[in-house]
């Protein structure tokens, strides 16, 4: 049933832990699992963690890890592993929503919020855009500045108290919990902070340029 450890540990075998259930402190919600019904239209649970992606799998060690924010901000920032890791840490309990039609609910990330990235870096008065990329095959995403600034936003290097692993995106994936999944980038190396909206790779191919579950945009053309 399992193709290893990883997706034995992954498996949900029981119900889907709710916002009241999580008792840490300062642990951030998600708002949409707040929702009466936590799966949107079009979409059904899985209990798994399905892999999908774009071609190949990096596999990047910590060590090599870079992130650069660059493009509108007053400085340029060029991140280590060990730099990423001494900066101030946040968890948020978030669903998990793939354009290919499965839900993954009830999921714990660990990681930098994606102010406190940006707060770095600060942000030019007319940026309204991120452009986020990647290792894999310079692949990118794109995204309105204010979804990418969620307060439930982050860069996540764990899941589920488990380090991502290269499968998943890791060292470090974004995670944009109201978008569907592509648009929380794997293997994230950099954060392009832009005036004018740059679509990425899926968009270019036809998948919507914003990309909200709750209204199933999933395609920039009708089909």
């Amino acid at each position: 049933m399992f193709e290893s450890e990883h997706d034995h540990a992954k498996y949900q075998s029981g119900e889907p832990l709710k916002p009241e259930d999580i008792t840490e402190e300062g642990i951030i919600i998600s708002p949409d699992t707040h929702r009466a019904e936590r799966i949107p239209p079009g979409q059904a649970r899985t209990r798994k963690w399905p892999i999908l992606h774009a071609s190949h799998v990096p596999t990047i060690e910590t060590e090599d890890w870079r992130l650069k924010i660059f493009g509108l901000v007053e400085k340029e920032v060029n991140l280590n592993w060990d730099r990423f890791q001494a900066l101030p840490r946040c968890k948020v309990f978030a669903d998990f929503h793939c354009v290919t039609r499965w839900s993954r609910l009830s999921n714990v990330w660990e990681g930098v919020s994606t102010r406190t990235l940006l707060d770095l870096a600060g942000i030019q008065p007319e940026a309204k855009y991120v452009v986020c990329h990647a290792y894999d095959n310079g692949w990118t995403t794109n995204l309105p500045l204010v979804d990418f600034l969620a307060e439930d936003a982050l860069l996540a290097d764990t899941h589920d108290e488990m380090p991502i692993n290269d499968a998943h995106g890791g060292p470090v994936r974004g995670m944009v919990p109201r978008l569907y999944a592509w648009k929380s980038a794997k293997w994230i190396r950099g954060i392009e902070v832009v005036a004018a909206d740059k679509p990425g790779f899926w968009e270019r191919g036809g998948y919507h340029n914003h990309g909200d579950p709750w209204t199933e945009e999933r395609f920039g053309y009708s089909r």
